[in-house]
């Protein structure tokens, strides 16, 4: 029968993500968020709020994801030269990790930012999203992508 893994004998522990995704836009686009002349608003903070409120319902999104006690989440953004580098951070104390909750929190930062902006660039790219890091449980640090 399939279903949710049993994770009733895992003990609590504290469990921690980073993941991150990477916008691609065009540098006028760059300059008009920079400047503050969305005309939606100001667009990393709209990504920042709807990434954290995304990260927060995992489990209503991704079928077969545990719901989580979230502790912590952080979203950062950075630019580069041809766009914007998301790195997500997650903490919960639960008994299953959090690497979808970072994912999902960059997925929706890079789609919020793609609404925001798409009226001033339909070439829009959204790349990259993977986990970087993943701490916690029986394993202690279980993952760490070297870039």
């Amino acid at each position: 029968m399939n279903g949710l893994v049993d994770i009733s004998k895992k003990e609590i522990t504290r469990r921690k993500a980073t993941a991150q995704a990477v916008v691609k836009l065009k540098k006028r686009v760059l300059t008009l968020i920079k400047e503050g002349q969305i005309l939606k608003g100001d667009v990393l903070e709209q990504a920042r709020l709807a990434g954290i409120m995304a990260s927060k319902r995992t489990s209503d999104i991704i079928p077969l994801c545990h719901p989580l006690a979230i502790l912590d989440i952080k979203i950062s953004f950075t630019y580069f030269n041809s766009g914007i580098r998301i790195v997500s951070y997650v903490v919960a104390m639960d008994r299953t990790g959090v690497e979808m909750e970072a994912l999902v929190a960059c997925a929706v930062s890079a789609l919020t930012i793609y609404d925001m902006c798409k009226m001033y660039d339909r070439s829009i790219e959204i790349a990259d999203i993977m986990l970087l890091e993943k701490k916690g449980g029986e394993s202690g640090e279980l993952f760490k992508r070297k870039l």
